[in-house]
């Protein structure tokens, strides 16, 4: 009979407690506001406002591509405490809408649909209008990357309505010297094209001025050591937010929050990874069938080149910024599947599954999604997806399957293994994005890609049997895919 040693004992009442002690820190940032969800014309909003407040200024909260109302949480939450009512929109396509985001001009997935999107702000900003205690005479509209781009175009066709227009990694409008009002722009140190980019609609509307009541206001903050998806959590873009809109709207910020969710979040999933590695060596697990090795290192150093050289000739037959019904998400999919297939067929020869592969697989997705999903439907990630992206996920996670096996079968020193995917996968989709630019925006997740297969990784590592490890981690991967991509029109 298994026993647990003191250590293995302490490091599971250790995780507990932080587990504990996570949600509690994440969920006491609430505390005092009134959060609401609702649908309204076909699109869901948010709205986060300090309870029994009068006279609020109000903010729209316009979120970016592949983005959701949960990610701009960050700013929705600090304006809150600091006495704002705010409304954040899932965009057409994006978090909870299920209508599919039109596809405007495949090459530049930042200007998207934009007459949807201005459709969408408009419901958005009556909705917050016609909330008890907010004072319509103060409003302004902040928006990251593609919301950004949308942001500052309401804010010059609708001057009346925005006294301030905040454009966080900014994309491009047709910004003068007064349109849009008390233009405020920010970007990442760790994102120098889009930096760029607010310097020179900086330089368009007319250079540095503080606000005024005319809305001559322009300002340009280069916000250190972020890029584009991290500057979404970072106190320093919050607190200069915060700081235009109280100069802009004649505002005093009843409180100079500054939102910690996400740190919170990591120590969460940092308990569930310790918790699942120190109870492994109590499960039930029979090893897994003998398989045999053919080259596994030159299938992976050859894989993801492979994989972007197939998914070129493909694009030259089938549209792969769309396929499977959605922006990206099904050609990253397909590469995928592609650099799997490329990796097992150079790499190993794989034994047959078993019966007892798919309920311990099930059991790694589910361990999986309480490690990553369901704090991050809190804190930053609608992972609880609508019924139009559960087909779409039933797809990509078969397409993963082949390289979750390849990772499987490769066993070993599973750090060397972490650090080669990381790398290699990071290359392979970078070309992948030099010859089919339709996919441009991957590159931007590429950071994402160490964390996630470092945690796959380590909790597939639990199980130890390949198959099951292909189950559950394709299952987790496409899930991850599945609600971050938009819906394809």
């Amino acid at each position: 009979m298994k026993t647990t040693s003191p250590l293995r004992f302490l490091i599971i009442v250790l995780s507990l407690l932080a587990i504990a002690l996570s949600w509690w820190r994440v969920g006491s940032a609430n505390a005092g506001l009134v959060t609401r969800r609702w649908v309204q014309d076909g699109v869901p909003l948010t709205y986060v406002a300090p309870a029994g407040a009068q006279n609020m200024p109000g903010v729209v909260i316009a979120h970016g591509f592949s983005g959701s109302s949960q990610l701009m949480q960050g700013y929705s939450l600090g304006l809150a405490r600091a006495g704002y009512a705010t409304i954040s929109v899932d965009f057409a396509g994006h978090g909870a809408n299920p209508r599919p985001l039109s596809l405007a001009a495949p090459s530049t997935p930042n200007q998207r649909d934009g007459s949807a999107l201005q459709a969408d702000l408009d419901v958005a900003y009556a909705a917050l209008l016609a909330q008890e205690g907010v004072d319509g005479s103060r409003v302004a509209i902040l928006g990251h990357s593609m919301g950004s781009g949308a942001a500052m175009t309401a804010g010059i066709d609708q001057p009346e309505r925005y006294a301030a227009v905040l454009a966080i990694s900014p994309t491009g409008a047709n910004v003068t010297a007064d349109l849009p009002r008390n233009l405020h722009l920010q970007a990442g140190q760790l994102e120098p094209q889009f930096a760029a980019n607010a310097e020179r609609l900086l330089a368009e509307a007319g250079g540095s001025h503080p606000p005024t009541a005319e809305g001559g206001g322009r300002e340009f903050q280069l916000i250190p050591s972020v890029e584009h998806i991290s500057i979404l959590f970072s106190p320093t873009s919050h607190g200069a937010a915060r700081a235009w809109l109280d100069a802009t709207l004649g505002h005093t910020s009843a409180e100079a929050y500054e939102d910690r969710r996400i740190v919170w979040y990591g120590m969460h999933l940092a308990a569930v990874v310790a918790l699942a590695i120190a109870c492994a060596p109590l499960l039930p697990i029979a090893p897994a069938a003998e398989f045999a090795h053919r080259a596994p290192v030159w299938g992976l150093v050859m894989g993801p080149f492979l994989a972007t050289a197939a998914l070129f000739l493909i694009g030259q037959f089938v549209e792969l910024s769309t396929l499977g019904g959605m922006l990206v998400g099904g050609a990253l999919a397909l590469w995928f599947a592609l650099f799997g297939l490329a990796w097992l067929a150079i790499g190993f020869r794989p034994p047959a599954p078993q019966w007892a592969d798919l309920g311990w697989g099930l059991a790694l997705f589910g361990l999986l999604t309480l490690a990553f999903g369901v704090l991050a439907q809190v804190v930053w990630l609608p992972w609880w997806m609508i019924g139009a992206r559960l087909g779409r996920w039933l797809f990509i996670a078969l397409a993963c399957v082949p390289w979750q096996l390849a990772a499987g079968l490769a066993g070993g020193r599973r750090w060397l293994w972490w650090l080669g995917q990381s790398g290699l996968i990071g290359a392979g989709l970078v070309a992948a994005v030099v010859v089919v630019p339709s996919l441009g925006f991957v590159v931007l997740l590429v950071p994402l890609i160490p964390l996630l297969v470092g945690l796959m990784s380590l909790l597939g590592g639990v199980v130890q049997r390949p198959w099951a490890m292909a189950i559950g981690n394709a299952a987790f991967f496409g899930w991850v895919l599945a609600v971050v991509f938009p819906l394809a029109g």
